[in-house]
């Protein structure tokens, strides 16, 4: 039985994720961004161990966020869920870069982590130009790259730690709409099998994966230069080094 937090678990791929987690005996924690959610979360997800609430927009909200988790105890995963999409540029960076950078940087190290990206990030500009001073420049596609950067640095960085990417597709959830022409099943359950699996093919780090199986991403992800700005960036906005 693992123990695995979930950020943006109220709603969407998140919930449904700990639902399936739940199901299978897991100790699940939930993430919401206010109470409200948060009695949504537990309402459909009745056997999550517990949930907590922080709004990922706020760095000093997002590092208490951290401490919360850190007080509960040892986590086996950490899957970087929450996501914003058709946002202001600020907050687009803030809670799908500057959070889990945040999250992996203070959270004690897990044995596993999962970082939801996108496809498109193939679109997104890897030279990270002016990030630290116009994070208000930030599209979709760049904050979907650079998670998928983040993660392939914490492969890099801790051996440790399976780190890896998922795309999940265009799925039909409150986010993708309800025309959404892929498989919402798939959507969550390449969460789930990198969360637990004994799998071999899911006991590995700094990969990207689609609908369980390894998939093309922007090459650029790979640069190591790129990958530390990226790190130093964060830090220098957060005020979180990372170790």
């Amino acid at each position: 039985m693992a123990r695995i937090f979930i950020t943006g678990s109220a709603d969407g791929l998140g919930q449904l994720a700990a639902k399936s987690l739940v199901a299978q005996g897991h100790q699940v924690v939930l993430h919401a961004r206010n109470a409200e959610r948060a009695k949504l979360a537990l309402d459909n997800v009745p056997g999550a161990e517990h949930v907590l609430i922080a709004d990922l927009s706020s760095i000093e909200e997002t590092k208490k966020l951290a401490a919360e988790v850190n007080a509960i105890g040892h986590f086996d995963v950490i899957i970087h869920n929450a996501g914003v999409y058709q946002v202001p540029a600020n907050l687009t960076f803030a809670v799908n870069t500057m959070a889990p950078y945040i999250l992996t940087a203070l959270i004690h190290r897990p044995e596993r982590m999962i970082y939801l990206s996108s496809e498109m990030h193939m679109q997104g500009n890897p030279e990270l130009v002016d990030l630290a001073y116009k994070t208000d420049q930030t599209s979709y596609s760049d904050s979907k790259m650079q998670v998928l950067m983040l993660s392939r640095a914490v492969a890099r960085r801790w051996p440790e730690v399976f780190s890896n990417a998922v795309d999940p597709g265009w799925v039909p959830t409150k986010m993708g709409g309800a025309g959404a022409p892929d498989n919402l099943e798939e959507g969550f359950q390449t969460q789930v099998w990198l969360a637990v699996s004994d799998d071999k093919e899911a006991r590995v780090s700094g990969r990207y994966f689609y609908h369980r199986k390894e998939a093309k991403y922007l090459a650029a992800a790979d640069d190591i230069h790129i990958q530390d700005k990226l790190l130093a960036i964060c830090g220098q906005l957060s005020g979180v080094p990372f170790s």
